[in-house]
C-alpha cells in the first residue's frame, strides 16, 4: 500500500464501528482495542450476518469488522448484503482465513471489502495485531479525510472526447479489485485490445489474483514477466515485486519489469506503466484509475495527457477510497469520471473505433 501523509484535519470525527464475530472473546478483545483509541468507538457487536443486517437496518456505521468463519451465513456469502445495508460503510475483514496470499482474501476484496487483516489466535490479540488493526482503521479514514472535493468548474468533459485507443492501462489500490471486476464484466467477449493492470498487492497474491481476473473477465490473464509480448484479448497484471512498463518491439510492445523507487513509494507503481504507455502508444493509449489510497498514477497520467491520450477515473460515490482517482479528477485532468461498470461500457464502445 502507498505511504500516507499525516492527517490534514485538526479535529477528526469519531468513527463508528460494528463488529461481526461469533466468538464472544474475540468481540470483547476487538472492542477493547477499538475503544482504546480516540478516533473510533464500537457501537455494536454481533455474532453473525443476520443480526448484523438487523443492526444496520436501524443504525449507520462507518466501518464494519467482519469475520469470515461465521455460523449460518458465512462472511463471504453475506458480504454483498452487508455492503448494501451499510450504505457506504467500509468493510474490514478480520479473519484467520484472510492471511497473505489466501484465496479468501482475494475473494473478499473482489466482493467489495475495503481491506483484510489476518486474525491471530485468541491468546495473541495484543501487540503487533493491535497495532496492525489500528493502522488499518486509520488508513481507511485518513484516506477519506485527505480527499479534496472536485471543483464544479473542473468537472470532466463530455464522453465524446475519449478517442480511439490500442491499449488499456488500469491502476488501482484499496477497493480496486471490486471495481476492476465490475469494469471487466462490462467488456464483451469480442473486445480484443490488450489490458494492463497494476493493482497494489503483495507478490504472494498474484497467481490467484490473475486466475480470478481471468474467470471474471472471461479472457486469459497472465502475471507479467520480463520481455513478455502483448497479445490481443489478454490481460497482464503487474507482479507484486516489480513495476510493469512497456518497451517498443519490431511488431508491437513487450513488458519490462523494474524495481526502482518511485515518487509514490509503491511497488508496483501505476506511474511507470502510464509513462511507458504514453511513450509507446502516444494518444492511442487509454489510462484508467480506480479506487485507491494516495496519489499513485497522477504523475503517469500527466504523461498520457501530454501525448493526447485520455485518462478515465472512478467516481467518488462508488470508490472505497477516492485518493488515486480523486488526485486526478480534482485538477480537472480526467477525461471522464464514472462508475466502474460505465467505464467498462465506454471502453467497449470506443475499443472498436479505428
Amino acid at each position: 500500500m502507498p505511504a500516507l501523509s499525516p492527517a490534514t484535519t485538526v479535529d477528526a470525527p469519531v468513527r463508528t464501528v460494528l463488529i461481526i464475530d461469533d466468538s464472544v472473546v474475540a468481540r470483547a478483545a476487538l472492542g477493547r482495542m477499538i475503544d482504546g483509541t480516540d478516533r473510533f468507538v464500537v457501537v455494536g457487536a454481533v455474532s453473525g450476518v443476520a443480526p448484523a443486517l438487523e443492526f444496520l437496518a436501524r443504525h449507520s456505521v462507518d466501518i464494519v469488522l467482519l469475520d469470515l468463519e461465521l455460523p449460518g451465513i458465512d462472511g463471504l456469502t453475506g458480504l454483498p448484503d452487508l455492503l448494501a445495508a451499510g450504505k457506504g460503510a467500509k468493510v474490514l475483514v478480520v479473519s484467520a482465513t484472510a492471511g497473505e496470499g489466501a484465496i479468501a482474501t482475494i475473494q473478499a476484496l473482489a466482493l467489495g471489502a475495503a481491506d483484510t487483516l489476518a486474525k491471530p489466535g485468541i491468546g495473541a490479540f495484543a501487540g503487533r495485531f493491535e497495532e496492525a488493526l489500528r493502522d488499518k482503521l486509520d488508513r481507511l479514514v485518513r484516506a477519506d479525510d485527505g480527499v479534496v472535493a472536485m471543483p464544479a468548474a473542473s468537472r470532466a468533459p463530455p464522453l465524446p472526447q475519449i478517442g480511439a485507443f490500442d491499449i488499456v492501462a488500469i491502476g488501482a489500490s484499496t477497493g480496486g479489485i471490486h471495481a476492476l471486476s465490475a469494469l471487466l464484466r462490462a467488456l464483451p467477449p469480442e473486445f480484443s485490445k490488450p489490458i494492463l493492470v497494476t493493482q497494489h498487492l503483495p507478490a504472494s497474491f498474484m497467481p490467484y489474483f490473475a486466475a480470478q481476473i481471468a474467470l471474471i473477465a472471461g479472457r486469459p490473464c497472465d502475471v507479467a514477466d520480463n520481455h513478455m509480448r502483448l497479445r490481443p484479448g489478454r490481460i497482464v497484471v503487474a507482479p507484486g515485486h516489480a513495476h510493469m512498463s512497456l518497451s517498443r518491439t519490431s511488431d508491437g510492445a513487450a513488458i519490462r519489469l523494474s524495481s526502482e523507487p518511485t515518487a509514490s513509494g509503491c511497488l508496483p507503481s501505476v506511474d511507470p506503466m502510464f509513462a511507458s504507455a504514453a511513450q509507446v502508444y502516444g494518444k492511442r493509449a487509454l489510462g484508467v484509475v480506480l479506487s485507491g489510497m494516495g496519489r499513485d498514477g497522477s504523475i503517469g497520467a500527466q504523461d498520457l495527457l501530454r501525448e493526447g491520450a485520455a485518462v478515465i477515473v472512478q467516481d467518488r460515490q462508488t470508490s472505497v477510497v477516492w485518493g488515486m482517482p480523486g488526485a486526478i479528477a480534482s485538477t480537472g485532468a480526467a477525461s471522464a469520471v464514472l462508475p466502474p461498470d460505465e467505464i467498462g461500457r465506454l471502453i467497449a464502445l470506443r475499443g472498436g473505433t479505428a
